[in-house]
C-alpha cells in the first residue's frame, strides 16, 4: 500500500456527471487518499467557468454595476450539482457567506478562490472524505510569494489527521490570514504540494487529455501519445509551447523526486503519460521524445572579425538586454558570430533602439535582422546516442521546401532548435514528425 495524490482539474469536476466519474477512478484505488480539486470548468463549448464568473462578480462590484445575476448563475451550478449528487452540504448556506463578504468588500483573490472551496466541500461530501481548507497550509509572505517549507511542514502535520482527504487547489493564505491565490493554474502547483508533504508514491493530475503527445494535435493529427517523459524534457516542450502542463507548476513533485502521471478523466483506461526524473526507455525505434513550437521571435544576427578574441563581447549583449528588460532566448555562435535571439513581444516597438546600441557598444562588422521567425525544438535523450539524427531533420525539412535560418543544439545534445519562417511551422513541425514518428 502506497500512497497517490490525485489533482482533478476543472473539466474533470466541471459538473455531477464529471464528478461521478472521478468518484470511480478514486474508488478503483484504494492508494488515493488525498484528491486535491479545481472549480467547476467549461460544460460545453460557449460555457463559462467558475472562476470567471466570480472574477466579473467581484470587478462589477467594485464599479457599482449589478452582479446579482452574475452570482446567481454560480449559485444555480452548485445547487444542482449539490441535488444531483444528492448530498446535503447546506450550500445555500456558504453561498450567503460569499456573498455577505462581496458586499463588504472583500479582495479579488477571495472572491475567486471561492470556486476551488465550494467544489472541495461538495467533492467531499459526495465521497466520504473529510474537508480540508488549503488556507492556513498552504503558506505565502506578505509580498505573495509562496513558503514552500513553511506550506510542507503545515501540510504534513493537517495531512496526519486525515487518513483520506479533499484538498481545494488554487489558494493559501497570506501572514494576516487573508486568501492569497496562486496565478493560472495554481490547483496543479496544490496537487504538487501536497504530493510532497504526503510524500506520495505518485502524483496523479487528471484533466482532459491523455497526457502529453509527440506533437500539438492541432498540427499532427492522431499525434502518438508519449508514455514515458523526463522533467528536462517536459521543460523544453512546455518552454517552445507544449501547454499540457507546465513543468514549474510539477515543482515540488520534482524536488521530492515524485514521478507525475498525467491522465484522462474521460478515458481512465488510457496509461497517460508518467513524468519521471529520468528519461525512461523510449518504444522500439523511436528516437525523439516530442516537438513543439513557437511564433514570433526576432534574430540578431552580429558579425565581428576576431570575435573569438575578443573578451566580454557576450556579457555585453546580456547587459544591452538587460537595459531594455528583455529576456535572451538563444544564443547560438560561431568563430565570428553571434545570433542574438529573442521574443517579439518584449521588443515592444524597440528593435530600432536596441540594434542601434549594439551597434555603439559592440561595433560589429555587421548586423543582419531577421524578424517573424518560428523556433521548433525537436527534444529527447534518445537523440544524443543515435547518429544521423540531425541529418534526417535537416533532410526532412529540405524535402518539404523549408528554408532553415537558424541552428541551436543544446549542450546536452537533448535537443536541436531551428529557425524558420512564421509561415513555416506548421508544415515544419508536420515533416519532423514524418521522419521520426512510425
Amino acid at each position: 500500500m502506497g500512497i497517490k495524490v490525485a489533482k482533478f482539474g476543472g473539466s474533470s469536476v466541471a459538473d455531477a456527471i464529471q464528478i461521478g466519474k472521478t468518484k470511480k477512478i478514486i474508488e478503483a484505488d484504494p492508494d488515493r487518499k488525498y484528491i486535491v480539486v479545481s472549480a467547476p470548468g467549461k460544460r460545453f463549448d460557449g460555457d463559462t467557468k467558475i472562476t470567471d464568473l466570480l472574477y466579473l462578480c467581484k470587478t462589477h462590484r467594485e464599479h457599482n454595476l449589478p452582479y446579482e445575476q452574475l452570482f446567481q448563475v454560480v449559485c444555480d451550478r452548485y445547487k444542482v450539482t449539490e441535488v444531483n449528487l444528492e448530498v446535503e452540504v447546506n450550500i445555500r448556506k456558504y453561498l450567503d457567506e460569499i456573498r455577505e463578504n462581496l458586499e463588504k468588500g472583500t479582495t479579488a483573490d477571495y472572491v475567486a478562490s471561492r470556486g476551488e472551496y465550494l467544489n472541495a466541500i461538495l467533492i467531499a461530501a459526495y465521497l466520504g472524505y473529510d474537508f480540508v481548507d488549503a488556507a492556513g497550509l498552504i503558506q505565502f509572505d506578505a509580498k505573495g510569494r509562496l513558503l514552500p517549507e513553511e506550506t510542507d511542514r503545515a501540510l504534513k502535520e493537517e495531512l496526519k489527521k486525515h487518513e483520506r482527504a479533499v484538498i481545494p487547489g488554487f489558494y493559501g493564505s497570506s501572514p494576516d490570514g487573508s486568501v492569497k491565490t496562486f496565478s493560472r493554474g495554481g490547483s496543479d502547483i496544490t496537487g504538487a504540494l501536497v504530493a510532497r508533504a504526503a510524500e506520495a508514491d505518485v502524483y496523479e493530475n487528471w484533466t482532459d487529455v491523455s497526457g502529453v503527445l509527440v506533437a500539438d494535435p492541432r498540427i499532427v493529427e492522431g499525434a502518438k501519445p508519449i508514455s514515458t517523459i523526463s522533467y528536462k524534457e517536459l521543460r523544453e516542450l512546455s518552454y517552445m509551447g507544449a501547454s499540457v502542463l507546465h513543468e514549474d507548476a510539477i515543482y515540488p513533485a520534482r524536488a521530492a523526486d515524485i514521478p507525475v502521471n498525467i491522465r484522462n478523466t474521460n478515458r481512465p483506461q488510457d496509461e497517460g503519460t508518467l513524468i519521471t526524473a529520468e528519461a525512461g526507455p523510449l518504444e522500439d525505434g523511436q528516437i525523439i521524445t516530442g516537438i513543439a513550437g513557437r511564433k514570433n521571435f526576432t534574430v540578431i544576427a552580429l558579425y565581428k572579425n576576431m570575435l573569438s578574441d575578443e573578451r566580454g563581447f557576450v556579457r555585453r549583449i546580456a547587459g544591452i538586454l538587460e537595459d531594455f528588460d528583455i529576456s535572451l532566448e538563444h544564443l547560438p555562435t560561431g568563430i565570428d558570430t553571434v545570433s542574438v535571439v529573442i521574443s517579439e513581444d518584449s521588443i515592444d516597438g524597440r528593435l530600432d533602439e536596441i540594434v542601434e546600441e549594439f551597434r555603439q557598444q559592440l561595433k560589429p562588422d555587421t548586423i543582419d535582422v531577421i524578424e517573424h521567425m518560428a523556433l521548433i525544438a525537436t527534444v529527447g535523450y534518445g537523440m544524443s546516442s543515435r547518429p544521423g539524427v540531425s541529418a534526417a531533420l535537416f533532410s526532412a525539412l529540405a524535402e518539404e521546401g523549408v528554408n532553415i535560418r537558424m541552428i541551436d543544439q543544446g549542450s546536452s545534445e537533448m535537443n536541436i532548435i531551428v529557425g524558420v519562417e512564421n509561415d513555416d511551422l506548421e508544415r515544419s513541425i508536420k515533416a519532423i514528425y514524418r521522419a521520426f514518428i512510425k
